[in-house]
């Protein structure tokens, strides 16, 4: 499930790290590096932006929102057990 996200998702994810790196120690809070750079250039609101944050955090690599467990998932598996029977 690691690979839902497109190419897309992960360019915006890097540009917006990249901003926030880049403002960040200037000394600017989170919400002001969000509302002066962050929501003029890509329109996601605050929690998204932070939800974007904590995806990219960790040691051990990126943790996306893909790795939960989506409603679809079920139908891909649903559909495989009706076409063998």
């Amino acid at each position: 499930m690691a690979g839902k996200r497109g190419m897309s998702y992960r360019k915006r994810v890097e540009e917006i790290n990249r901003i926030y790196d880049r403002h960040a120690r200037s000394g600017l809070s989170n919400r002001e590096i969000w509302r002066r750079y962050i929501y003029p250039a890509y329109w996601i609101s605050e929690r998204t932006f932070y939800n974007i944050m904590n995806a990219t955090a960790g040691p051990e690599g990126p943790v996306v929102a893909s790795d939960a467990p989506s409603l679809f998932d079920m139908l891909d598996d649903e559909s495989d057990k009706t076409e063998t029977t």
